[in-house]
């Protein structure tokens, strides 16, 4: 067992709060919902990024890869100034929805580099250009481009020829929860000595300008300044007494101390007289506009600051420690001894962890892969704060909020309150919770950290989360949209990935069940209209897939039977009565519930591909189709070819004979259905396989085998799905026959775009039209796997399609995994093709290590594209790299 495992096991026993502290700030609070109290809903224009240096924020912090308490209440980070910048550099800068040629873009480089489950040990690099920072060049330069050109970023501008930048590292080790240690380096890459300020800055929230909070102080929080002992002395009323040090050994003549209040400069933001003399910007004009008075005179504030300023050599590097302690967790230990062995110390402990949990016979460059792939993963976990009633309500410190509001955005979730450190998407592009996107990161934490796995998914599920009608809650733009029911899924693989058959959480897998249960029936409830188990949904989180918008309401009588809508739900069935199962062989009264799992997912499969009209199996070009049930009846299939139609491939299980046998009443039930309703069995796949090789084994799969053979020819056709890094989105077929659906007089068309979208359905900012996506990518195999679980290699098929090579269903699911995993890895020249065009990333040794986890991915170039931080569902590739190397072991052993 490592020190990390004993840190661990600490939380796990509630013996030390390891988990007090992490980099749980986020890396943008401006443009987000929460901030948003105006009257039109357009959150970017309403708190854009020229207020984020001078507004105080009402519901969180942001900071350059900052750290805070659980609870957002104190905040440290740097900030940094070249001697160019029109702006200090406190948080990241990109471009607003309303802005960038394809949506939001985070336009800085940074990368997560390490991190340890307990953030005992983090570490992160930002690259700072030595030039002026050019943020109305990129504005300009986007707009140019327009919806059909490139995203331009930071280095197509040169802002890093000839290595005129900083590298800046920080490096937080805890000693004890709470005593935390904070490293900065900074590296001159330039030919040429350069100049840079460097603040280490600590922070309140503001909790106390709004009047009505429910954590509202009894007193304004404070840091002052000890002069005697060079420290700061911060006070809050909820979290206690800290004392904050800082020095540097490069800085001879020490720092000065900045103070100010973390409130907002309103004569600038709103144009109104009085407000606090020494606002949240004082630093920005202190240092950049030599503004006098705008810091405190006095040695206190809610904000504080050590200001350095360094000329670093060519290739030199500066470095600046600080220490943040709990007044009461000293350890005993004067100012900044041990700090260098401390850091150093916790550095090994991280390698250590990770060398019981990346498996030992990878490659090199697979295990930087799955470091860094970690690392994004911990990293993005940040402080969410949202209280939808207060929200609505206003504060009384503040204007009321206009009327419009109280029958807007989220008015239906007055019971939503969250204030919990979360899984994010991307801290930056997407700093609010995604609750499908939240179950597809569970599945690489539950390797790393599984209590915290099982924790998040049992958050989404409690009664200040969830609705009182069982819904689960999409993302803060509209709780109200439906997410794919993904949830149970993540629950049942969690549970099974969280410990050895036998010693496995029991009590985590029935407190989820009983949840899911309300989230089951308000699916059926909602999006069963006609109750003939074929369902809707709306999007369901493929954004643009669809040839319109599935979420907005069609012309009165018409109705969308929806592929993917149907087959998640066959996949949440097939979850639940996974779980229904193991729960009944200890506890007979879910023999019931499992029952009825069972035959709700042979109803929905009779439903999917039923030929009596309301079917969604396209027997002419054997595929699953969308349809488009007009007025009269009729039904118009939507001939788009996408993952829509590949969906119902992962609906899929197999049943022990054993577990069957173990369960009488269960096994009673199921029998009697299948030998009285023929009706509906001549279109489910439910079989019990004998013989040597799969003895006893049930499969329920929505497609039969045929079914199955005709979607996996084209699944496997490089002239359609299969691109040479994974599964594409839509069918390149499409790109020389468009789909194209006239409505109202109006052509819509669906053509395959393999990049960037080049449509404004959803603000444009991501694309389901043909790039490759990890989630769907990541269930296609593990459903293929389970079809040879059952089927065994008696079952092949020609891959790639055309080709005459015949190949094993697990075969097919490695050589998947396979082209999934090359995105990241180097070619023998060093490229990795998630970098497109970036050469710097195999030429540059500065650069050449670093790796980026991409939303989406180019389907014909293998480019990353979409939010370049989101580690969070694009982290699976460390898990199908784990996997893979499971499965050639136990080969090589057979």
């Amino acid at each position: 067992m490592t020190e990390e495992h004993r840190r661990l096991e600490q939380i796990k026993d509630r013996s030390a709060k390891w988990r007090s502290w992490g980099p749980f700030l986020s890396e943008r609070q401006w443009g987000t919902v929460r901030e948003d109290y105006s009257d039109h809903g357009n959150s970017w224009a309403n708190f854009p990024h020229d207020h984020a240096r001078r507004r105080a924020y009402r519901w969180g912090e942001d900071g350059l890869q900052g750290w805070c308490d659980r609870h957002g209440q104190l905040c440290f980070a740097p900030a940094l100034w070249n001697g160019r910048d029109p702006i200090l550099k406190e948080r990241l800068f990109g471009l607003g929805g309303n802005e960038g040629n394809h949506g939001e873009d985070v336009k800085e480089c940074y990368y997560y580099l390490d991190s340890t489950p307990t953030h005992s040990y983090t570490k992160a690099l930002y690259k700072y250009p030595q030039g002026t920072y050019p943020y109305s060049q990129l504005r300009h330069e986007n707009e140019k481009s327009g919806r059909g050109g490139p995203e331009i970023e930071l280095a197509d501008l040169g802002l890093f020829r000839d290595g005129r930048y900083f590298d800046v590292v920080q490096e937080v080790a805890k000693r004890t929860p709470e005593d935390i240690l904070w490293r900065l380096t900074v590296t001159n890459h330039g030919p040429l000595p350069a100049p840079i300020h460097v603040l280490p800055t600590v922070w309140f929230r503001n909790t106390w300008s709004w009047g009505k909070i429910r954590e509202k102080l009894p007193r304004k929080p404070t840091i002052k300044l000890h002069e005697e002992d060079g420290y700061l002395a911060l006070h809050h009323g909820k979290l206690g007494n800290y004392r904050f040090y800082c020095d540097s050994p490069d800085a001879p003549g020490g720092a000065s101390w900045l103070f100010t209040e973390n409130e907002t400069n309103t004569q600038t933001v709103f144009g109104t007289r009085g407000g606090p003399k020494h606002s949240k910007d004082a630093f920005h004009r202190h240092i950049i506009h030599r503004e006098a008075g705008a810091i405190s005179p006095k040695a206190s504030g809610t904000k504080a600051a050590a200001h350095f300023v360094f000329v670093v050599p060519p290739g030199g590097s500066i470095t600046i420690r600080a220490r943040l302690h709990h007044q009461d967790q000293d350890n005993g230990i004067h100012r900044f001894d041990w700090f260098p062995e401390t850091i150093d110390a916790r550095a090994r402990e991280a390698d250590d962890y990770f060398q019981t949990i990346i498996p030992a016979d990878v490659s090199p460059a697979e295990r930087l892969i799955c470091r860094q792939g970690y690392a994004g993963l911990l990293w993005t976990k940040q402080f969410y704060h949202y209280a939808v009633d207060e929200w609505l309500e206003g504060d009384p410190g503040m204007p009321t909020p206009p009327a419009n509001r109280l029958h807007g955005r989220n008015h239906d979730w007055p019971s939503f309150h969250a204030r919990d450190v979360l899984s994010m998407p991307d801290k930056w592009e997407y700093p609010w919770f995604a609750a499908w996107d939240t179950a597809f990161h569970m599945i690489p934490f539950a390797t790393v950290d599984p209590e915290f796995a099982k924790d998040q998914l049992l958050l989404l599920l409690r009664e200040w989360y969830m609705h009182p009608n069982g819904q689960l809650p999409a993302y803060e733009w509209n709780f109200s949209d439906v997410n794919p029911p993904v949830h149970a899924a993540a629950v049942w693989r969690v549970y099974k990935l969280s410990g050895p058959k036998g010693a496995r959480d029991l009590l985590f897998l029935e407190r989820a069940f009983q949840k899911l249960l309300l989230n089951f029936t308000w699916w059926v409830n909602r999006k069963d209209v006609e109750g003939r188990h074929v369902f809707g949904g709306g999007f369901l989180g493929l954004d643009n897939i669809g040839v319109f918008d599935r979420s907005q309401r069609l012309p009165d009588g018409t109705r969308l039977h929806q592929a993917d809508g149907t087959a998640w739900m066959g996949f949440f069935c097939l979850s639940m009565l996974g779980m229904a199962l193991e729960l009944a062989l200890s506890k007979p009264a879910y023999e019931d519930i499992a029952s009825k799992f069972f035959e709700h997912f042979v109803s929905i499969t009779h439903a999917i591909n039923s030929e009596n009209g309301t079917g969604l199996w396209d027997e002419q070009d054997g595929f699953y189709y969308d349809q488009l049930i007009v007025g009269n009846g009729e039904a118009i299939p939507l001939r788009t070819r996408s993952l829509v139609g590949l969906l119902p491939l992962c609906a899929v299980t197999v049943l022990k004979q054993k577990t069957i046998d173990a369960l009488p009443g269960f096994r009673k039930r199921m029998d009697w259905f299948l030998a009285n309703r023929p009706e509906i069995l001549q279109y489910v796949t439910v079989r019990r396989a004998a013989g040597e090789k799969n003895p006893g084994r049930c499969l329920l799969a929505i497609p039969s085998r045929e079914q199955l053979e005709r979607t996996l020819k084209r699944l496997l056709d490089p002239a359609e799905f299969l691109a040479t890094h994974g599964i594409r989105s839509l069918s390149k077929a499409h790109d020389a026959e468009p789909f194209v659906f006239h409505n109202g007089g109006v052509a819509h068309e669906v053509r395959y775009t393999p990049g960037e979208s080049d449509s404004d359905m959803f603000g444009g900012n991501s694309n389901w039209r043909g790039p490759i996506w990890f989630p769907i990518n990541f269930l296609i195999i593990e459903a293929l796997e389970r079809y040879h679980y059952f089927y065994g290699d008696s079952f092949t098929i020609e891959y790639p399609t055309g080709s005459g090579n015949m190949a094993t269903l697990r075969e097919i699911a490695l050589k998947l995994r396979d082209r999934l995993v090359s995105l990241f890895e180097p070619d023998e020249d060093g490229h990795r093709v998630c970098f497109g065009e970036a050469r710097r990333y195999a030429e540059d040794a500065d650069w050449r290590d670093l790796l980026l986890f991409h939303e989406y991915f180019h389907a014909e170039t293998g480019e990353g594209l979409g939010a370049s931080h989101q580690t969070g569902w694009t982290s699976l590739v460390v898990r199908l790299i784990t996997d893979r190397h499971a499965i050639r072991a136990r080969s090589h052993s057979v």
